[in-house]
């Protein structure tokens, strides 16, 4: 075989792997939903911590997903994480709608769960979800749990039975440690 002819060869196979690779991205690109925003609305929520949430990741209603995380910033009055998502133009979300960093599992990723609410009024585009909730990370949960086997040893006396429970908001700033309360603005 000449040297021209497979010269040619390998340049025509080098087109089509570049041809494939190409095809590949856009591929990724359309299905990963990267650019935000395909229709939809956006809405925002503040939460004091948004360990492991980045733009990309997926926003959900029982599990199903309804639209994505398209941005983050820190608000420099108030310092909480402002989240900005784009909501699909056919779900339509309650003003009481919870936003909540949620765990996909022990070790996985985190991802926006969203539990509606019943009020009959409705979030419109560029609304800011009021009720928000950051779930303690795998550390801050065994942090908790070792400070409470300390405490334990110690000799600290256990709530008599019948005793009043301790005071909202005594286990952990913002209404205990997995408590709903609405963030100011």
């Amino acid at each position: 075989m000449a040297a021209g002819n497979r010269n040619v060869i390998e340049t025509v196979m080098g087109g089509v792997v570049l041809a494939v690779a190409g095809l590949f991205l856009a591929f990724a690109y359309t299905s990963a939903n990267i650019g935000g925003g395909s229709g939809g609305y956006e809405l925002t929520a503040r939460f004091d911590s948004i360990s492991g949430l980045a733009p990309g990741s997926d926003v959900r209603v029982a599990g199903v997903k309804v639209g994505t995380v398209t941005g983050q910033e820190l608000d420099p009055t108030t310092y909480l994480a402002v989240i900005r998502m784009n909501i699909a133009d056919t779900i339509k979300l309650p003003r009481d709608t919870v936003a909540v960093v949620a765990s996909e599992s022990l070790l996985g990723g985190r991802y926006m769960q969203l539990q509606p609410g019943g009020d009959e009024a409705l979030l419109k585009a560029g609304d800011r979800i009021e009720f928000t909730q950051s779930t303690p990370g795998i550390e801050q949960l065994l942090g908790q749990v070792i400070f409470s086997m300390q405490n334990s040893g110690k000799g600290e006396a256990a709530p008599a039975p019948g005793a009043a429970p301790a005071a909202p908001g005594a286990a952990a700033p913002g209404g205990g440690l997995f408590g709903t309360q609405p963030t100011s603005p």
